[in-house]
């Protein structure tokens, strides 16, 4: 109820603007709130609807994290129970050491940030890193790789029917793979497909008026 009075505020705002002006509107860039679509649909009703490409990945990538989070907690129970018996036989507990120096524990808390990168941009050590994380989870480099099929769908591709097929392709892969997170995903996506292939028209983004925004909140921030 909340979210639509919002959304009704906002648009008794929006209509103060004559009927005539907002019909230029050609194109908005939103994400998948429903009250943004509500907004945009009933005041710019001349308006192509996209849903910003980054806001798709960026669920990827959560979900990626997501599968690299469950793993440290469980890398963290597994050393405390080795803790606790090292300690009931009167032993100093010595975790195993990788071949790139980090125990378990710190392998999977130390690779978050390679994995919102493209492989031709991690270093020498993420590389190595990346290299026994994958081996050692497998989950993981199956998550790594459908965020990057997804994300290079929305950076090589400029058809929009060719991008329905490649997503159609990238909705299989996960199908088949199973995690629940990204089945969430591939339903989000579905769910939204007009305004997800809308942006290959014109592969429109928000990215510069949410980079605006963000320099706005540092700046009051900074002065407060």
């Amino acid at each position: 109820m909340a979210a639509g009075t919002k959304a009704e505020s906002v648009i008794e705002v929006i209509d103060k603007i004559p009927l005539k002006r907002r019909n230029q509107v050609k194109e908005i860039t939103l994400d998948m709130a429903g009250n943004m679509n509500l907004i945009a649909k009933k005041c710019f009703p001349n308006a192509v609807r996209v849903t910003d490409r980054f806001h798709v990945q960026k669920l990827a990538t959560e979900a990626l994290q997501e599968i690299r989070i469950k793993y440290r907690w469980q890398a963290i129970d597994l050393e405390n129970e080795a803790i606790g018996k090292s300690k009931k036989s009167n032993r100093k507990y010595e975790p195993e050491i990788l071949s790139n120096g980090d125990t378990l524990k710190q392998l999977l808390a130390r690779s978050r940030y390679f994995l919102y990168k493209s492989k031709c941009k991690w270093s020498e050590n993420q590389a190595e890193r990346a290299q026994i994380l994958f081996g050692l989870y497998p989950n993981i480099q199956t998550a790594y790789n459908l965020t990057q099929d997804l994300r290079t769908v929305f950076e090589k591709t400029s058809n929009k029917i060719i991008a329905f097929a490649r997503l159609a392709k990238w909705h299989e892969k996960v199908n088949q793979v199973g995690f629940k997170s990204f089945n969430a995903i591939s339903r989000t996506i579905t769910n939204h497909y007009q305004t997800i292939l809308n942006y290959f028209d014109n592969r429109s983004t928000n990215a510069s008026a949410e980079s605006f925004n963000a320099k706005i909140k540092a700046f009051r921030a900074k002065f407060r």
